[in-house]
């Protein structure tokens, strides 16, 4: 059964557009190194509902079945990746759901 990744954030305000920009690529071009992800989409927070409690960005993967997902988390591409965000983040929530 495939699986939704849900990954919402906010970059601390200090951090530069064109820094933002990269890691918001960085992290797209994550389905194309990784096995396993056979979706990927994100985008930014335009809801008029005052809901969103200061997340700004929004990425949504879907992997082929929680096996993938496993084996993403602790994937070295992945987590380089992660050590390079971590620091720029002012919030993040991340929820996973069976599709």
């Amino acid at each position: 059964m495939a699986l939704r990744h849900l990954v919402l954030l906010r970059f601390k305000d200090d951090i530069p557009a064109d820094t933002r920009a990269a890691l918001e690529q960085e992290f797209a071009s994550l389905a194309t190194k990784i096995d396993g992800i056979s979706a990927f989409e994100w985008g930014l927070d335009e809801s008029p509902e005052p809901l969103a409690k200061g997340l700004t960005h929004i990425f949504n993967m879907t992997f082929v079945d929680a096996a993938a997902r496993d084996a993403y988390l602790p994937h070295p591409v992945h987590q380089a990746f992660v050590a390079r965000l971590k620091p720029t983040l002012a919030d993040i929530l991340v929820l996973d759901y069976p599709v």
